[in-house]
């Protein structure tokens, strides 16, 4: 009845839990009303020891308590916003963080190898064997690729002066007689008449011979053989070909 009476006088009876609740409420002044929890609770409080003052029948066991829940849910809310504010200062002030680097991959373990499958010698002796086969075949193939090939024959030039006895020789038999000379081996080519002295001339006819196949003497003999016409037979030139 007491207790009654006195809540309906204007008497502030509630200093000390007034004061309490406006520590608390300068202490997050700064964070929005609207968005926190916390401060809209001691805004209700407030509003409530107002009321309370002016004659609202309001318990203050009731007040004291929700204050007291207000206040630690404050302190809490202090402790996390100062935790992350260390957090913030760590990352602001420290090093990033070093990225994981990617495992390596596991590689399956090699399959023992056995025994039985393993031969010293066999696969020495196979490889031999190949290697022989394949050289006989090569060595094969380019004789048969020399034998078809045409072998280079030696051949020569020859520039020859038959030389007659007076100006009376018959010089276009002498060079059918000459040219009547055959042999393997030889061809004749051209020739021409050469004035040497007091009308006599010489016959220079040009050949080709093999070398193989004709000689030089032989040749000069066999020309030298028309007595009737060659007095003697000179080579002027000769060149191999």
């Amino acid at each position: 009845m007491k207790g009654h009476l006195l809540l309906n006088e204007s008497v502030f009876l509630n200093r000390s839990l007034y004061e309490e609740a406006e520590r608390h409420y300068s202490l997050r002044v700064a964070v929005d009303a609207s968005s926190n929890p916390i401060s809209s609770e001691i805004n209700k409080i407030r509003d409530q020891i107002n009321a309370g003052i002016g004659g609202d029948s309001v318990q203050v066991n009731e007040l004291i308590n929700r204050l007291n829940q207000v206040e630690l849910e404050n302190k809490q809310l202090r402790s996390t916003l100062e935790k992350m504010e260390n957090r913030l200062a760590q990352l602001e002030g420290g090093k990033p963080a070093v990225a994981a680097a990617p495992a390596a991959p596991v590689k399956a373990p090699a399959k023992p190898q056995n025994d039985d499958d393993f031969d010293l010698f066999g696969d020495d002796d196979e490889d031999d064997e190949e290697k022989k086969r394949i050289t006989e075949e090569r060595l094969k193939a380019y004789n048969e690729k020399k034998s078809k090939k045409p072998a280079l024959v030696a051949k020569s030039s020859i520039l020859l002066d038959v030389k007659v006895w007076d100006d009376t020789t018959d010089m276009n038999a002498l060079e059918q007689a000459v040219r009547s000379v055959q042999m393997d081996g030889l061809v004749w080519g051209t020739s021409k008449l050469v004035p040497v002295a007091f009308g006599v001339k010489k016959l220079q006819i040009q050949c080709v011979i093999e070398d193989e196949k004709v000689s030089t003497d032989v040749l000069e003999e066999k020309i030298c053989e028309f007595e009737d016409y060659v007095q003697s037979v000179d080579i002027a030139a000769f060149n191999k070909i």
